[in-house]
């Protein structure tokens, strides 16, 4: 009798065991550059700090990478300190917390680039995208503080502004799309008679629509067809929020959405769809998409 309430016991024991935990949660960690550039001279200094956006306040520890390689650092805050030009790269950081039921991991963060430049001259851009309509802030360093006489920007080699060495700093107000490309910077300065002229690498700059045109994607199931509405949305958060609206032969269907997709009944025609931000008084179109009922897409 005991033999057979032992398998009992173990036959049962399976069911009851606990489901394993993801290893991965769906929180990505980001990064952020707290003192420093994303463009230093060698032998500079620039920190690098790892948060991870968890509404419940666990306590995470950190794992850092620059590329596919793992540091041998594990804090909140990574110092690159007197930064040689081979310890330039994409750093990416990760969370990770201990649980009774194993480690459980973030996602990796998008990877932030730090330049470490062994010249004489750096052309300091901002880190992200420019928006159209902005202004574009860029500083010309030069490794020593000497007295510059005259300091040059260039796009894509063609002089765009210069200024006198006072006022290393240049502003590219109201920003379109012809502005990005790659910028550098000449900077000189006059020591025992002997003018000094030094250029900078060349760095990239990248402009983007506040709101870029949407696409129309049309997904054709049963009686109904999904309308999606893919557009770029460039403004970081908070960002005041998007609206969306369809239209079949220029008559709109239905109210303004907050999501980005519609179903409708699968009827033949052309259709299209806009994208708004009210409180910016930005609205976009797509191109106009031909749907036969009979072929589908």
């Amino acid at each position: 009798m005991d033999t057979v309430i032992c398998l009992l016991v173990f036959s049962v024991l399976p069911q009851l065991a606990v489901p394993a935990a993801p290893s991965e949660t769906s929180f990505r960690a980001e990064v952020e550059i707290v003192s420093g550039h994303s463009r230093i001279f060698s032998g500079e200094d620039v920190r690098l700090r790892c948060s991870i956006p968890d509404g419940n306040r666990s306590t995470w520890d950190f794992l850092w990478f620059r590329g596919s390689e793992q540091l041998p650092y594990f804090g909140q805050d990574l110092l690159l300190w007197n930064t040689m030009v081979k310890k330039s790269g994409k750093f990416i950081c990760q969370g990770v917390r201990d649980t009774i039921v194993g480690n459980i991991h973030t996602r990796r963060s998008l990877p932030v680039e730090i330049n470490v430049d062994g010249g004489w001259a750096i052309l300091q851009v901002p880190p992200h995208p420019s928006l159209v309509g902005g202004t574009l802030n860029v500083t010309c360093r030069v490794r020593r503080k000497y007295p510059l006489r005259e300091v040059i920007l260039y796009k894509d080699g063609v002089e765009v502004m210069r200024r006198n060495g006072v006022n290393p700093h240049f502003y590219l107000t109201n920003l379109t799309l012809e502005d990005q490309g790659l910028y550098s910077c000449r900077a000189s300065w006059d020591i025992q008679r002997n003018t000094h002229s030094v250029i900078s690498a060349a760095s990239p700059v990248q402009v983007l629509e506040v709101l870029s045109q949407p696409h129309l994607e049309i997904d054709a199931a049963n009686d109904l067809i999904k309308l999606v509405c893919h557009v770029q949305y460039n403004i970081p958060a908070p960002a005041p929020p998007i609206q969306y609206f369809f239209y079949k032969n220029n008559t709109r269907l239905g109210p303004a959405a907050s999501e980005n997709y519609a179903l409708v009944s699968w009827k033949p025609g052309q259709y299209s769809c806009k994208a708004k931000v009210p409180q910016l008084g930005l609205w976009r179109w797509s191109e106009s998409l031909s749907f036969e009922q009979e072929t589908g897409n």
